[in-house]
This record gives structure tokens, sequence and C-alpha cells, in this order.
């Protein structure tokens, strides 16, 4: 397994925004998205991190042309969030060369979306819990479900789900560190390979998430801390050894982990 680092590109009204805690009232602006995705494709990602803000909120894609001019624009994949509530939503992304698309609110509320997507292209779907005190929130991180991610992650590795991406939303844009212990449980439980989001400052934290591989933990998204410049990517990307191999493939540019070929409950190249 590798350690990915995926920068994090939050899309509201067209522009690249970063949220405190989910809270769409503490928003700071940084430009144009395209041009954003360009510069961490140039300082070496191998993966992008996409979210539709608006469309979190609406529940149907609404920057989707904006994500298909970041997919033309690099030649790293992308993974892209908000709205996917339809089989059509996730095709549309697909078909505009998306590699990648994440349920959150669908994955709660409609299982059988979930089996569709992930038996038509289960590498191309990844599941978002997104949780606040061990609880998932939905609809833009503006409700709480009452169900545990815990037990929504086994539910939906049952269906055959193999990438989880967790958030902690108290740590979300606060640079208060990711909850490492949370991802490495959620790993565990599951048998699915899992993406850290929320948090992250520095290089100690993601050291920190790459050391629990073993478990499971496979990545971590950083949004905050590179656009403040607490974190640079090229020097974390030199630290932790990333940047070989071709994305997509095995070793998705990222972080040699030493962890074996089989995540953690038997699942065979689960991708991060």
């Amino acid at each position: 397994m590798t350690f990915t680092l995926y920068p994090a590109i939050d899309i509201r009204g067209g522009q690249c925004v970063r949220l405190v805690q989910g809270d769409y009232g503490r928003e700071t602006v940084y430009g144009d998205p395209v041009a954003m995705a360009k510069r961490w494709a140039a300082e070496g990602a191998t993966w992008l991190h996409v979210v539709d803000l608006d469309g979190a909120r609406e529940g149907r894609p609404v920057n989707a042309d904006v994500v298909a001019a970041i997919v033309r624009a690099v030649d790293v994949p992308v993974q892209v969030g908000g709205g996917i509530r339809t089989a059509e939503a996730a095709r549309a992304y697909w078909n505009r060369g998306v590699r990648r698309v994440i349920l959150g609110t669908a994955a709660l509320e409609d299982k059988d979306l979930v089996a569709r997507l992930l038996s038509e292209r289960a590498d191309g779907v990844a599941i978002g819990l997104d949780a606040r005190d061990g609880i998932v929130a939905v609809r833009g991180w503006q409700e709480a479900s009452g169900v545990r991610a815990l037990d929504l992650g086994r539910q939906l590795a049952a269906l055959g789900a193999q990438t989880l991406i967790f958030t902690d939303i108290a740590r979300d844009g606060t640079l208060s560190g990711p909850n490492v212990a949370a991802c490495a449980e959620l790993a565990r439980a599951t048998g699915c390979a899992v993406i850290a989001s929320g948090g992250v400052r520095d290089i100690a934290d993601l050291e920190a998430l790459a050391a629990r591989a073993e478990d499971g933990v496979c990545g971590a998204i950083v949004g905050k801390a590179l656009y403040t410049g607490a974190l640079n990517l090229r020097a974390a990307l030199a630290r932790l050894g990333g940047g070989a191999g071709a994305p997509g493939e095995g070793s998705a540019g990222g972080v040699r982990s030493g962890a074996g070929g089989k995540a953690p409950g038997g699942k065979e190249g689960a991708p991060c």
C-alpha cells in the first residue's frame, strides 16, 4: 500500500475557497480553481481532491463544468464529491474524466445506488464519511444523521466499498491535527483503505498518518495547511518519499508505506 497526498480544491460560486469546520459563513476565497489545480500538479501532486460545495448543499452537481475544466487542465487523476446522489450524476463525472466519485449523503440514504455504482466501477467510487463526534453528518455537513461512522463504514464495506474518506468535521480547516486514531480504527473495522481528512497542519501529522498504513490508512487530504503556507507540498512529498510511480497505477504517485499488497480484511489492492 502507498500513502498518497491529496491537495484539496473546494469550489463555491465557481471560486476556490476554504471553510472552517464546514461553516459556509467562515469562508476564505483563493481564486481560480483551475489555476490552483495546475499549481498543485506542478508541485508534484499525483491526485487532486475536489469538492463542489454548492452541490453538497443543493443535492446535485452545480460546478460540474469547473470540475471538468480541472480534469482537462491537469495530467493527474481527480476525485470529486458534492451533490452526487444519482447514478446519472456519477456516470456524467466518469464520462468527463473524473477518476473517482465520492458518495456522502447518498451513501447513507441510498444503499441501492451505492451497490449499483460499486458494481459498475468499484475503483471509481469512494465513500465520504464526514463525522462530528463519530456521528455522520450529511447534506453538506448541515444535518446530523444519528448514525455512527464505524457502523456505516462496515455496512458499505459489505456492499463492496474499497475506499473510505474519513473527515473529522471539528478539525476541518482548523490546523489542529488529524484524528489519527479514528482513521486507523475505521480502517481496521472495515478492511477498507481510509483517506484521512481534517486538521492536517504539518509534515509531522502526515508522518503520523503514514505510520498507520498497516492498519489501512492510505492517504491524507490537505487543504488549509497548503493554502496558508504552513505546509509546502514539494517539501512534504520529498520528506515522505512521494512523487514516484504512474498516477493511478498501484503507487498512485504516493508514499510507499511498507505494508503488503493486501489491505486489512483481505481486500487485494484497495485503491487509495
